[in-house]
């Protein structure tokens, strides 16, 4: 993949809006559902565009959920947005039994996840969301990692018959993937070519891992980096041919530890191809308030971290 010219800092969630609005205009049979947060998700501009295919249900997640599994038996195509919590942990049964369990299409758009919520604070904060949604059979997980790749996941997922969970968030970041790109589910993104370590990184620690390569580049050492957007189905043979020519993996992830992108990466090299890797991820706790350069900092979320773990692995080969 090759790295356009950076333009201004956007934020994912805004991305998902307008691939949202883009979407309603091509597809009458997508809908929309909020719960009460429209202009958090940036669902405002679908709202005016399509109200009679807006769906406001307030401060009711579990019950959208279920409305949303029923308008897929009617043909319609669900995307529901509110906060990454709201949207796996308070409504973990209803996803489970009413669209994973029952095979529906509904698009489960979450927004606000992780450590970079920031001010919010740590009730708000999910950091296990992918490792909740990720062990649900047939759940497809996306993490994309700006504002061009959320638009193009979100455009993309209507095209997929079957429950999807598309993770997004509030800060600005780098947009750097091209505008008109093919969002393939399933399918990592090389950003560039490495030898000595493969860094799979996802969401906000894409630009991270990029930052990395640099720092690391000065020191002498190559970096592949392999932006993993699609965290379920995982793209195994991306990550083997990589792992293959360098012989050790860091994963980087605004996420736990446990269940998400490292446990996932590390499972799957265990089985195919066992080699030594670093996970940089949240160690085992909560989060706290704070800016979210701050907290990325404190909770080893940042080049820096990516950096110190891909040399400890370098060591290891």
């Amino acid at each position: 993949m090759v790295i356009e010219k950076l333009t201004e800092n956007r934020d994912t969630r805004s991305g998902f809006g307008a691939g949202l609005s883009e979407l309603g205009a091509k597809n009458p049979d997508v809908v929309a559902l909020c719960a009460d947060l429209t202009g958090s998700l940036k669902m405002d501009a679908f709202q005016k565009e399509f109200p009679d295919r807006f769906y406001q249900v307030g401060i009711a997640e579990a019950n959208m959920m279920s409305i949303a599994a029923g308008m897929t038996v009617g043909g319609k195509i669900p995307f529901t947005g509110t906060f990454a919590n709201f949207s796996t942990g308070r409504v973990y049964d209803q996803i489970r039994q009413c669209i994973a369990y029952s095979g529906k299409n509904v698009k489960i758009c979450a927004s606000h996840a992780g450590l970079t919520l920031g001010e919010d604070g740590a009730t708000h904060q999910i950091l296990e969301d992918i490792g909740l949604m990720k062990m649900l059979p047939e759940m497809t997980v996306i993490n994309p990692c700006d504002y061009n790749q959320t638009k193009a996941a979100t455009i993309a997922i209507a095209e997929y018959e079957g429950p999807v969970y598309l993770r997004f968030g509030r800060p600005k970041v780098p947009n750097f993937t091209p505008e008109d790109q093919k969002f393939e589910i399933g399918k990592a993104w090389k950003i560039s070519e490495g030898t000595d370590v493969s860094i799979f990184a996802t969401g906000h620690l894409v630009w991270k891992a990029i930052e990395a390569q640099a720092i690391l580049a000065d020191k002498g050492f190559s970096a592949e980096i392999i932006n993993i957007h699609t965290i379920k189905p995982l793209d195994v043979d991306a990550i083997i041919a990589s792992v293959n020519k360098t012989g050790c993996a860091v994963t980087a992830e605004e996420h736990q530890r446990n269940g998400g992108l490292g446990d996932s990466v590390a499972q799957m090299l265990g089985l195919h191809l066992p080699s030594p890797i670093e996970m940089v991820a949240v160690d085992d706790s909560f989060g706290e308030s704070g800016t979210p350069e701050q907290l990325l900092e404190k909770y080893g979320l940042n080049a820096e971290s990516i950096v110190n773990a891909a040399l400890k692995v370098i060591a290891r080969k």
